[in-house]
Formats: structure tokens, sequence, C-alpha cells
């Protein structure tokens, strides 16, 4: 299994970042996935998750209505969508097969002006 996850960075409030995660190792569209984050001094939570073609998406309420989860199962990759980004959005960003006890190294999404 290997989840890469990429398109964190720099961000000032208010702006906008593309999360991705290329998946391999298992079959990809037999799996709901998830993405999570973790802040500085804090548990690892859930931030969205989708179904395995995408007809079912669910988000922390920290997150809706600004955040998108969406996947091409072609390209076995998840996507996460950031719009309207705040400072408390800042964290690593992990997706995961909830089904699967791995984790990829993550990446660094950082909101600050």
């Amino acid at each position: 299994v290997q989840l890469v996850e990429s398109g964190g960075g720099l961000v000032q409030p208010g702006g906008s970042l593309r999360l991705s995660c290329a998946a391999s190792g298992f079959t990809f569209n037999m799996y709901y996935m998830n993405w999570y984050r973790q802040a500085p001094g804090k548990e690892r939570e859930l931030v969205a998750s989708i179904s395995t073609f995408g007809a079912s998406r669910t988000y922390a309420d920290s997150v809706k209505g600004r955040f998108t989860i969406s996947r091409d199962n072609a390209k076995n990759t998840v996507y996460l969508q950031m719009n309207n980004l705040k400072p408390e959005d800042t964290a690593v960003y992990y997706c995961k097969n909830p089904r699967i006890n791995y984790w990829g190294q993550g990446t660094q999404v950082t909101v600050s002006s």
C-alpha cells in the first residue's frame, strides 16, 4: 500500500488549495477514502469522507461548505478542494483508506498572513 499526498503549501486566509492523494497497492474503487488532518498539539481528526464512486460525501462541521472531497477512480486519486481557508485549518493533511492501517507522509497546509 502506498498513499502519496501533495498540494499543500502556505496560503493567506481566504485562499484556496487543492490537495491530491495518489493511492496504490489496493483496488481503489472498492474502498471509501478519507481525508484527515492533525494540527500541532492536537489529535488527528477526520475532515471528509467519500464513498467508492462518490455518491456519498461527508464532512466535519468545521469544514462544511468550504471543503469538497472528490475522487478519480481511473487515476486512483482522491482530492480535497479547500476554499476560504482559515488559520485554524493549518495542519498536516493525510488521506487514508479507512479499512487499511497505513498512513502516508501527509502534506503541510499553513494558512497565515
